[in-house]
């Protein structure tokens, strides 16, 4: 009832995606066939995997990065494409776990990943229509005294500078009949993820790393001289890897890594996008050309494409089983929204599987002593995975302190085991909706 096949679903959930429309990809890179050597093995071609590899590249390593698919095929190039400070779990966790002076040191890393992004985008001349731009949003007025909350702690606390609109005042950021609140920031913004990814993946190739695609993991082993890593036709020996696969990680390869797959979850989120609208009817709609979050459990996301095309995401699924009628149910929550958009031709629908963690906050550290693993994101890949990639190749490189920050953050692994995690997790989605629908 709950459980169909990930790898299967997320494939069928690709096949109308405006990403992959508005691109050119290069030719596929080859599987690997034989046996490689290298300094690190990266498994996973996505941000925090191609992060990682050109980070290590330009200090000097031989670096092999395996991919099962193509190159940015999954939650990296399927994204929002929302660049966001902070981390899905607030800053409460942090300072819970680690400290008010780490969590401090988080908060400013999450500065340093967006910066990041701005000095890649320059230095690799990678052109992913990134806009800086940032809108927090709240639907009803127990989400308003909420979100006005954090933001004034944000402010406080960690020097997040937002423009604060109630009530009426709210029209000026975004034109809308149902928000209550918003706050505008000018750190974070939005991009075309999948252009981002294959920019990467360019100066990756640049840097020397050796990319094959087609190449999935499905074992790996570590001994005092390294690892070596398996594939149905080669294998890779390296002194180190770093798993960056996420939540396809154990689709491919289950036996790769199996005490750390039920520390995440695979969560099914959906975007549509519009015919182009007139840049006149953008302005009106949301003026500054933000990216938009509201601050709901199960939430909306969107923003405009540099073509002008609304870009609308949300509604969630932990049964990896696609949402009947979603083009419709989706139509419906933008026409809520933005009514004026009630008729505007729905062009692309698409999806994937992001990874969460029980607490939403981010998922690094180490199985064993050479291999390192990236995951937990929980929807804001887009910023972390860039400083997820440095802080790994620092601490290969023997620099672990700013890496253990994060890896001395506590996770649990989701309740109800391999066959009742998912009902478990869907009967909560059901609750946190119920409990968004209250004012």
């Amino acid at each position: 009832m709950f459980k169909t096949s990930l790898l299967r679903s997320d494939t069928q959930l690709n096949q109308l995606s405006y990403y992959e429309a508005s691109v050119s990809r290069p030719a596929p890179e080859s599987p690997l066939l034989g046996s490689v050597t290298a300094d690190v093995l990266v498994v996973g071609g996505g941000f925090a995997g191609l992060s990682t590899a050109l980070e290590l590249a330009q200090r000097g390593r031989r670096v092999v990065l395996l991919e099962a698919d193509r190159i940015g095929s999954g939650a990296s190039g399927r994204t929002g494409g929302q660049f966001i400070v902070g981390y899905a779990s607030g800053q409460g966790e942090f300072e819970s776990q680690l400290g008010r002076a780490d969590a401090k040191r988080a908060w400013d890393m999450s500065l340093e990943a967006i910066a990041l992004i701005d000095r890649r985008i320059a230095e690799h001349q990678i052109d992913c229509d990134a806009v800086k731009g940032y809108l927090y949003v709240a639907d009803s007025a127990r989400k308003a005294r909420a979100l006005l909350g954090d933001l004034e702690m944000q402010q406080r606390d960690y020097g997040l500078v937002c423009d604060v609109a109630t009530g009426a005042d709210v029209k000026r950021l975004i034109d809308s009949p149902i928000y209550q609140a918003a706050g505008y920031e000018a750190i974070s913004g939005h991009l075309h993820p999948l252009k981002y990814a294959l920019g990467l993946a360019r100066a990756a190739r640049e840097a020397g790393v050796v990319i094959h695609e087609g190449s999935p993991v499905t074992a790996l082993e570590q001994d005092a001289s390294g690892v070596t890593a398996r594939t149905a036709q080669g294998k890779v020996k390296a002194a180190f890897a770093v798993l960056a696969g996420n939540c396809m990680l154990p689709e491919h390869g289950p036996d790769v890594a199996p005490q750390i797959h039920p520390r995440i979850m695979p969560v099914g989120t959906y975007i549509i996008g519009t015919a182009p609208l007139s840049e006149a009817q953008c302005r009106q709609l949301i003026p500054s050309n933000a990216a938009v979050c509201d601050n709901n459990f199960v939430l909306d996301y969107f923003r405009f494409s540099a073509e002008r095309r609304m870009l609308f995401g949300g509604r969630v699924s932990y049964t990896t089983k696609t949402p009947a009628g979603l083009k419709a149910v989706m139509q419906q929550r933008l026409a809520k929204v933005f009514p004026a958009l009630a008729d505007v031709p729905i062009e692309y629908v698409w999806g994937g599987f992001v990874d969460i963690s029980m607490n939403r906050a981010p998922d690094f550290g180490r199985v064993g002593d050479k291999v390192y693993y990236l995951q937990g994101f929980s929807g804001h890949g887009v910023a972390l995975t860039g400083l997820a990639g440095q802080l790994v190749a620092d601490a290969i490189a023997g620099q672990s302190e700013r890496f253990d920050v994060f890896a001395r953050l506590r996770h649990h692994h989701f309740p109800g085991g391999p066959l009742l995690r998912t009902p478990t997790l869907a009967l909560g989605m059901w609750w946190h909706r119920m409990k968004d629908a209250v004012v």
